[in-house]
Order: C-alpha cells, then sequence, then structure tokens
C-alpha cells in the first residue's frame, strides 16, 4: 500500500482527476427498446428515414390545391385522409379530401383548410378561410431527416429520449454494460434496520442510500453484510466479490479502529488518493486492488459519505459507462451570510429557490455537521466554498450543484 505525503490533501480537482484515470466503458451489450431507460448509449443513434415520412396534416381540416382556393368556392368531397388510411391518387382540380391531424397529404394537395373554416353541404364543401390561409401541413421531415444523428454515443437514455429511439424503430438498443458495485459498510457500532440494537449501536443506513444512487447513476449495486471493526473479516468479505468497483463505508481513516486500509492492504492495494483536501469526507481514499478491482472508501458519517459519492463516485460511474463525467456547478444568489473557510474546499448542504427576479438563490443549513441525515433529506443542492474563501455575504454569488430529488 502506497503511503506518500503527495497522495494527501489532495485538492477535490486533483483527487477525481487521479480516480477517474483509466476508467473507461467497461463493455456493450445490446437491450430491448424498453429496457434501455436509464442505459447509456454505446453508440449514435442515426435515422434510416425521415420524421415524419410523408406530408402531414397538423389540423383536422380539408386537403386541395392552394391554386383552386377562393373564399366561398364550393368543392367536390372524393374522399378522406386519416393516420394510417392515406388517401392513394393525386388531388384534383376542384377536390377536396377530408384529412385529419397526422394523416399523409394527399399527392398535389398544399393546403389544408381547418374544419372550423369550412361548409360541407352534402358532397360539396365550401371554406370562408380568408385571402390567405395557413397551409397547416407538417413537411416530410420537418423532425428529422434520414441520416441524421438522433442520439450521441454517451447519451443516457432518459423517457424523451426513449421516444426518440423509439420513433427511429429501433426495437434494440446497444448500451455500455453497467458497472458492477458492491458496498460494503463496517464498524462494530453498526446493527441492520430492523434489529434491535444495545444502547452503544446504531442503524446501518449508509449502503442503502448508496446503492440506490448507484443504481440512478448508471451502476449494478449490491450490498455485502456490514462487518465489525475486524481487519482480517472486513478482507475476507471483500475477496471474493466480483465486482468492477467495490465501497467501503467507514473505518476510512487512521484510528485504532480504522482498519479499513489494513484490510485492503492484505489484497494488494495500491492507492492514488489517500486523502482529500474536503469538507466533510477528508478521509475518504481510492486505489485499486492486486487483481484490478477499483475501492473507493468513504467515510462512515452520512453526510462526508455522501457529499464525496456526488463528487467522487457518480463522476467516476459515468466514465466506467462512456458518459460525461464533468461535474458541473451553477451560479447562484447567496440567501444569507457564510463565515470564511478554513484550509479545505468545503461543500455545504443547501436549498435552493428561485426569488422575485427570477435568480436561482441558495441557502446554506446552519448546522453542516457530517452525521445529520435529516439535514441531507432536506437540501437539494451542494453549496461550494473554496479553500481560504472569505466571509460571504448575502447576495454574493457561489457556486452549487443541485441533487437530483426524484
Amino acid at each position: 500500500m502506497t503511503n506518500s505525503p503527495s497522495l494527501r490533501n489532495l485538492a477535490v480537482e486533483d483527487a477525481r482527476a487521479r480516480i477517474l484515470a483509466g476508467a473507461g466503458r467497461l463493455g456493450i451489450e445490446t437491450v430491448g427498446l424498453a429496457q434501455s431507460l436509464g442505459r447509456v448509449l454505446a453508440a449514435p443513434v442515426i435515422a434510416e428515414r425521415a420524421q415524419p415520412p410523408f406530408d402531414a396534416s397538423a389540423m383536422d381540416g380539408w386537403a386541395i390545391r392552394r391554386a383552386d382556393y377562393a373564399p366561398g368556392k364550393a368543392f367536390a368531397v372524393v374522399g378522406e385522409s386519416a393516420a394510417g388510411k392515406a388517401f392513394l391518387r393525386a388531388v384534383q382540380a376542384g377536390e377536396a379530401v377530408r384529412i385529419f391531424t397526422g394523416a399523409p397529404v394527399p399527392a398535389d394537395a398544399d393546403l389544408v383548410v381547418i374544419q372550423e373554416e369550412a361548409v360541407r353541404e352534402g358532397d360539396t364543401v365550401r371554406f370562408e378561410a380568408g385571402e390567405a390561409p395557413k397551409a397547416n401541413i407538417r413537411a416530410a421531415g420537418g423532425d428529422f431527416q434520414a441520416g441524421d444523428v438522433l442520439l450521441a454515443e454517451g447519451a443516457l437514455i432518459d423517457p424523451w429520449r426513449l421516444s426518440l429511439v423509439a420513433s427511429a424503430g429501433l426495437a434494440q438498443v446497444p448500451v455500455a454494460r453497467r458497472p458492477r458495485v458492491a458496498i460494503l459498510a463496517t464498524g462494530d457500532e453498526l446493527v441492520p434496520p430492523g434489529a434491535t440494537p444495545r444502547p452503544d449501536q446504531i442503524f446501518e443506513s449508509g449502503s442503502f442510500s448508496l446503492a440506490a444512487l448507484i443504481a440512478a447513476w448508471g451502476g449494478e449495486a449490491f450490498r455485502l453484510s456490514a462487518q465489525a471493526d475486524d481487519a482480517a473479516a472486513i478482507a475476507a468479505a471483500i475477496a471474493p466479490i466480483e465486482a468492477d468497483l467495490i465501497v467501503t463505508i467507514g473505518g476510512a481513516s487512521v484510528g485504532d479502529h480504522d482498519l479499513v486500509k489494513p484490510a485492503l492492504k492484505t489484497l494488494g492495494l495500491a492507492l492514488v488518493v489517500e486523502t482529500i483536501a474536503v469538507r466533510p469526507g477528508k478521509p475518504t481514499s481510492f486505489g485499486t486492488l492486486a487483481d484490478g478491482r477499483r475501492v473507493l472508501s468513504l467515510p462512515g458519517n452520512p453526510a462526508s459519505a455522501l457529499v464525496c459519492a456526488e463528487l467522487f463516485l457518480r463522476p467516476l460511474l459515468a466514465a466506467l459507462t462512456g458518459a460525461d463525467s464533468e461535474v458541473r456547478l451553477n451560479p447562484a444568489r447567496l440567501v444569507a451570510p457564510l463565515a470564511a473557510t478554513g484550509p479545505r474546499e468545503h461543500w455545504m448542504r443547501a436549498r435552493l429557490a428561485v426569488d422575485a427576479e427570477g435568480r436561482l438563490t441558495a441557502n446554506a443549513f446552519p448546522d453542516q455537521d457530517s452525521s445529520l441525515i435529516g439535514v441531507f433529506s432536506q437540501a437539494d443542492a451542494l453549496l461550494r466554498r473554496r479553500p481560504g474563501a472569505p466571509a460571504a455575504q448575502a447576495g454574493d454569488t457561489v457556486e452549487v450543484l443541485p441533487l437530483r430529488r426524484g
């Protein structure tokens, strides 16, 4: 296990760069369209034909030739065009075809007069649509043309993009393989929810939230049974696990009961990040085992673990699926003053809002203790304070990382 001052107290960006170094898409698999939601595309989606593939009516009405139109002129009704049931011949002079929204516009017709501006009398119809009525026609290829790249490789398939993929006619989609992530919580004080804790124990909560986040971020998470502060037991729990990434919670510091690193050392741990100059989460570390499995070790305090998951785990999972791994921050106006920061970068749990002028605002919670799960449950952003930042006043611009809350 590397133990070098150059791996300690790294800046957040430096630590993230080391964690992401060499991380790339793990593999490709083909899944059915319905199973592609939430997956990352492993190849671009290219349109094989135009959408719509024909000129389509934008309204219910009557399809005619514009050159024949005159207010009050009678046209002979010769047929109907509905979605999936096109009128199959060209429209002749003086003819009108009843047409419905989305239906193919018959050949030679270039005007759809809406039904509200038409009066039908038996087999004829007259129009009162003014001198220059709107065409009300959606041109073929108005959405996309054959050969257009609809989605780039690396795009995340969300519900809206799923509709686009379906409209391209794809029944199967090549996607990145989900990273398999094992989660191991450690600590003598932990008992599972539903158990009866001793007075000196607490319920283990970190693995549940991390598993949910990993699933939301494109990974396949599985929780291992929590282990006590026993290096041999921790190593034995990790040794046989088949995973692309192992995330440990707790035991990450250097106290007598922090045994994760000694346990991982027996499995050939080579660290590239030993500690990070971040608050909360300084003990966070990252490395690889002798067999190549990546290991991200997070602190046991929930806020520390979740903050560092947002900063490091989320971009790592993105990189392992070939997605965009950049962490993007938004500017916001500060609601209440903040004290000067110390030597570590501080990520504060905060609430976002929009003020009367339409500007994004951020209000940091007054208590930022890393053990407070309740505060995190109310936060919808992390507010970044750079190392050595002076006191900030209400109205100052700050950087925020919005959190997904649903």
